[in-house]
């Protein structure tokens, strides 16, 4: 596809619209020139995604909004989970790119070991198996969490942001990190001011996934369709499930 025809859509699993629009100017402020960012998020489903048991119940709205956009180039999960990466790699033949996945990768590539800040301390041991399922763990010193809900990040005047600055000052100090990983899409418009002021890279991974997109479709590479992401074969789903039933 001819780059100036790029459209990378933008999944926020989670039903904030008010995220979704956070989330959706850090695509853009990232995105080339010519991309187009369709930045949505379902109507049905959790508010926010803390956790194993908010995920499940987050997959089958954000499986339906990629069946709206078949013909998207790119398609973004913007949820630092990685929620329902792999199922969302069966769908189509688009790159999918998680901003979990993405910031890990992007944080290698610039520092010998990083830290991730996340939200909750029930998201770092979902955080801490995706870096060993990516093969990335040994280049993560420490999976941290600030104890920010997750919507406090959406609440103007609140002590979310000195909260997640003085977790990344522990990291430098305690865990010898040289770069930080923000481990939430609703951070997304901190990194900037945040790496200004610890004086080392701190990554958003919507950005890095918009980018590594980018790359992946202007290069001509698709998801493989042998093994695990084939597409699913046709069958028929029943109950509030037939929406998502493979066709």
């Amino acid at each position: 596809m001819a780059h100036n025809q790029m459209d990378i859509l933008v999944i926020n699993p989670n039903t904030t619209a008010s995220m979704t629009r956070k989330i959706g100017e850090a695509a853009r402020s990232a995105a080339s020139p010519g991309t187009r960012i369709i930045a949505v998020n379902p109507k049905d489903g959790p508010p926010s995604i803390e956790g194993y048991f908010d995920e499940v119940f987050a997959i089958p709205g954000m499986i339906g909004e990629m069946q709206k956009h078949p013909t998207a180039s790119a398609c973004v999960i913007a949820c630092f989970d990685d929620t329902g990466l792999d199922a969302a790699r069966c769908v189509g033949d688009m790159p999918v790119v998680g901003i979990g996945e993405a910031a890990f990768h992007m944080a290698s590539l610039i520092a010998g070991k990083f830290s991730v800040v996340t939200t909750l301390s029930r998201s770092v041991p979902a955080i801490e198996h995706n870096l060993v399922r990516y093969g990335l763990a040994g280049r993560c010193a420490r999976v941290r969490a600030s104890d920010v809900p997750v919507l406090e990040l959406e609440v103007p005047g609140s002590n979310a942001r000195s909260r997640i600055s003085e977790e990344i000052e522990r990291a430098i100090r305690d865990d010898g990190a040289e770069a930080i990983v923000l481990g939430c899409a609703g951070m997304a418009d901190l990194a900037a001011a945040l790496g200004r002021e610890h004086g080392l890279p701190v990554l958003d991974g919507v950005a890095c996934a918009v980018r590594l997109s980018e790359s992946l479709v202007s290069l001509g590479l698709t998801t493989s369709k042998l093994g695990g992401y084939q597409t699913p074969r046709r069958k028929s789903f029943t109950g509030i499930f037939a929406p998502f039933s493979p066709t």
